[in-house]
């Protein structure tokens, strides 16, 4: 087994262990292995290429703070790490807007309305348990779906499967992010926990298959 295949497995495994202990309440699990995923997809992503992209590199740097913070309670580490996970999004974006060719603007408009549906329905059906958190949620809201828009825009460029990858990571990762919203703000529940859980790792995986995905139909 090469040592891809070895770290990928350390991927999956710290994963499954920390969603694990989400659901069967072990915050020891929670504790240990969280912190991990993140760490473990960056090893991860730096042997399986040749050249680091480092906004890549960055932005799980960034998630993994955003990761660390929101394992604690309170305001205060909520704040941090939506700001960690802002700036992961910012680069994130960054990463698909240095791949985008000119695209008219009906493609363009067409990448947005979607997106910005979810946000105004978002938004509007969390308001009233927002609080002093609005702007920064409003704030967050628009960085995710401004990811998902130019993830959109780009795949209706290219029809590439590199594109698509990143797409379908970025929808899953606003899904994830949404749900932990309704979870927050709206409507506490232990399987909207389980479901953030899953769908973060996923999204996060799909982001690094696209990252990679060049790579490796090159060898």
């Amino acid at each position: 087994m090469n040592k891809i295949k070895v770290l990928f497995f350390v991927f999956i495994g710290v994963s499954v262990l920390d969603i694990i202990g989400i659901i069967f309440k072990i915050p020891i699990l929670i504790q240990v292995f969280k912190p991990l995923i993140l760490l473990s997809l960056l090893v991860l992503y730096a042997v399986s290429v040749l050249k680091l992209n480092k906004l890549y590199v960055f932005a799980l740097i960034f998630s993994f703070f955003g990761d660390v913070f929101l394992m604690f309670s309170g305001e205060l580490y909520f704040i941090i790490g939506l700001v960690s996970f802002l700036i992961a999004h910012l680069l994130f974006i960054k990463i698909v807007i240095n791949q985008i060719q000119k695209q008219p603007i009906s493609k363009v408009i067409i990448s947005i309305i979607p997106f910005l549906v979810l946000f105004l329905g978002l938004i509007l059906f969390l308001k009233n348990s927002l609080s002093d958190l609005l702007i920064p949620v409003i704030i967050y809201g628009l960085t995710i779906c401004t990811f998902g828009t130019v993830s959109l825009i780009n795949y209706l460029s290219t029809k590439s499967k590199k594109s698509l990858l990143m797409l379908v990571g970025a929808i899953v990762f606003i899904s994830s992010d949404s749900v932990l919203a309704i979870n927050k703000f709206y409507n506490s529940s232990h399987l909207l926990e389980i479901i953030i859980m899953i769908t973060y790792v996923l999204a996060q995986y799909l982001i690094f298959r696209s990252m990679v995905y060049e790579y490796k139909t090159k060898r």
